[in-house]
């Protein structure tokens, strides 16, 4: 059953974000507002034309983002300050969002277009079934990251992670690019990388043992059209973290390894149709 918020409850959030409105920037002080009242102030906001959100004190509200779709197609930046909750950016519509801090499970979750950016680290489930836009993320994501990731017509969804990832990245992926960096001297430890994968393309920095890569995979060098998609998007990685004192070239003169699916129908002997 959904819980109706009272009126009065509304009534002063709704004075507190007004009275900080300027120049087309909001500021909220989340701490205190639930999930539903915090997504209300922000939808409230992005129809009144606010075209950026500053959150400030958030902890754990879920699905930031998410309620953002208009038929006008109204864009709107979110900057927020703390630890959001599970499913920041769902099924997110061309909007941007910024963490200055970590972000917990189901970030981008089926997300259709737009940005995300995590100045830090990213949990579990991390571009869950994403089929447009953009994930980066700075420190390392958690399990089962970029699950089902998948293209669609001319969307083509981008991650890229500046640490490592835990087990089972790229499962079933269906399309997308995948770039996973491990820019802090620990080896890419994750097992059971692209069990299932049909699609897309995951490149990591460093070494991988075949052991730790699903019997659907091939790992092969990157040829120069893969060399050309990981330039541009480690250069857009490095434009949105400066502070971690790289530059591209430090980064690119490493070796790469291209993880590709072997088959459309990885699993096709298994089902009879």
């Amino acid at each position: 059953m959904t819980k109706a918020y009272p009126a009065e409850a509304r009534s002063r959030g709704q004075k507190r974000v007004q009275g900080r409105v300027c120049s087309g920037t909001a500021e909220i002080d989340a701490a205190g507002l639930e999930t539903r009242e915090l997504n209300d102030h922000l939808r409230d906001l992005m129809l009144a034309g606010t075209e950026k959100a500053v959150l400030k004190d958030v902890c754990g509200q879920r699905y930031i983002g998410t309620r953002l779709y208009s038929p006008e197609h109204r864009k709107m930046e979110i900057e927020i300050f703390g630890t959001p909750g599970n499913d920041l950016g769902a099924f997110l519509f061309g909007h941007k969002i910024r963490v200055h801090g970590n972000a917990q499970d189901g970030v981008g979750n089926t997300m259709d277009d737009g940005e995300i950016v995590i100045e830090g680290r990213a949990g579990d489930v991390t571009g869950f079934s994403m089929r447009g836009g953009k994930i980066f993320v700075r420190e390392n994501v958690g399990y089962r990251t970029a699950l089902h990731m998948k293209e669609y017509n001319e969307k083509r969804p981008v991650m890229v992670i500046g640490g490592t990832s835990q087990d089972f990245l790229g499962e079933y992926m269906a399309g997308g690019i995948v770039i996973l960096l491990g820019l802090h001297g620990k080896p890419h430890k994750g097992n059971f990388i692209g069990n299932g994968m049909h699609g897309g393309v995951i490149y990591l920095r460093g070494s991988v043992d075949k052991t730790q890569v699903g019997g659907q995979v091939d790992i092969s060098p990157p040829d120069e059209a893969d060399r050309e998609i990981i330039e541009r998007y480690v250069s857009e990685f490095i434009e949105r973290f400066p502070e971690i004192g790289l530059d591209k070239e430090q980064i690119l003169n490493s070796d790469f390894v291209r993880l590709s699916p072997r088959s459309k129908r990885p699993y096709g002997k298994l089902y009879a149709y």
